[in-house]
């Protein structure tokens, strides 16, 4: 599909740039695969780089034979590799593009270190790949999103629901006493993931410990036990 793209890109170029804060429109089709490829695919017992979602691309050109648009579709996103991976796997390559430490200003803005095993649910299969160099593929993706004409608070309103999704991998809950209902087991993890991503922990907690549900027409909020917790 790269390929493809940049052959078409190459033999229709398309007008000038129509704002000089983002890549032309044969840049951004081209750049949208480094970020796709970063959030959608991750190392494989067969392939280190496997794409763990499909996507259907449609360019669209002009009368003239130039690119006027494009608009890509995602589907099937594999979201449980997010909270589990064989161990000859690896979760997606994001979170150790970020842990590679290339901009260590990512490292304090998302309360993480650089350690992979910090994080339950990036170090359950493998955390490097002897093909892939992470330090590199984050600065790819990072120049991506900025050909892609996002800003920098959008930027980094990404980078930091990925590593609050670090964090919350973290959090702990336990049984109450004499009873079927889950409680905290602490709250540091659950402190720093909501505050990446703008909530207030205490309802964070209270969402996952007592959601509530619709029944019939109205929502009542029940309990739930501690495995009920982690899979919800």
């Amino acid at each position: 599909t790269k390929r493809v793209i940049q052959y078409l890109a190459s033999i229709a170029q398309g007008g000038p740039k129509k704002d000089a804060s983002k890549g032309t429109l044969e840049d951004q089709i081209i750049q949208a695969n480094p970020a796709l490829e970063a959030f959608g695919n991750a190392k494989t017992i067969r392939n280190d780089n496997s794409s763990r979602f499909g996507k259907f691309i449609r360019i669209h050109f002009g009368t003239s034979g130039k690119l006027a648009s494009a608009d890509i579709e995602t589907y099937l996103l594999e979201k449980s590799r997010i909270t589990f991976q064989l161990k000859a796997e690896r979760n997606y390559h994001i979170f150790f593009q970020i842990l590679s430490n290339q901009k260590p200003e990512l490292l304090d803005l998302l309360l993480i270190t650089n350690n992979p095993y910090d994080y339950s649910y990036i170090s359950q299969g493998e955390v490097t790949v002897a093909s892939i160099n992470d330090s590199e593929e984050l600065m790819a993706t990072d120049s991506a999103f900025d050909v892609l004409g996002f800003t920098p608070e959008e930027k980094m309103s990404i980078y930091k629901l990925t590593g609050a999704i670090m964090h919350y991998g973290n959090m702990k809950f336990k049984q109450k006493q004499r009873e079927e209902q889950a409680e905290p087991d602490g709250t540091e993890a659950a402190d720093k993931s909501a505050y990446l991503m703008g909530l207030n922990s205490a309802d964070l907690i209270k969402g996952l410990c007592h959601p509530r549900v619709k029944v019939g027409n109205e929502y009542v909020t029940k309990g739930q036990g501690v495995d009920q917790v982690y899979y919800s």
